[in-house]
């Protein structure tokens, strides 16, 4: 896939990438075992240094990237997570995630994604 450019630039001056996925996408993490679908997107890093700190250096991602908000699962529990688009890929599972606030965000799963409900969309 070409990695193409946003016309945004980040703090550091540096062009922000494009975001590669959207909202009702399902995707999985590529270092851990888990997968969720997509409820919003930040153009870049948007939480908070602490959180950003938290992350063991080596793994780190930088923050000039698109990162995602995600309903996400693993086979123990269902969670909100926070990921950076490099440690994303679309999951060719297409199967549904299993979380309990699917119902209020998202009306359908068809095709590998989910359809953003009539009231959340702008």
């Amino acid at each position: 896939m070409n990695r193409q450019l946003s016309d945004k630039i980040s703090q550091e001056g540096k062009p922000i990438p494009a975001a590669r996925f959207g909202i009702g996408d399902v995707v999985r993490h590529r270092l851990f075992d888990f997968r969720g679908v997509i409820f919003d997107v930040d153009p870049e890093f948007a939480n908070s240094e602490e959180w950003y700190e938290s992350i063991p250096e080596e793994i780190r991602p930088a923050k000039d990237q698109p990162f995602y908000h995600l309903l996400a699962e693993n086979s123990e529990s269902s969670y909100v997570a926070y990921v950076s688009q490099q440690n994303l890929v679309h999951d060719e599972d297409a199967e549904e995630i299993d979380h309990p606030a699917i119902d209020g965000l998202f009306d359908r799963f068809a095709e590998g994604r989910y359809r953003l409900r009539r009231e959340h969309r702008h």
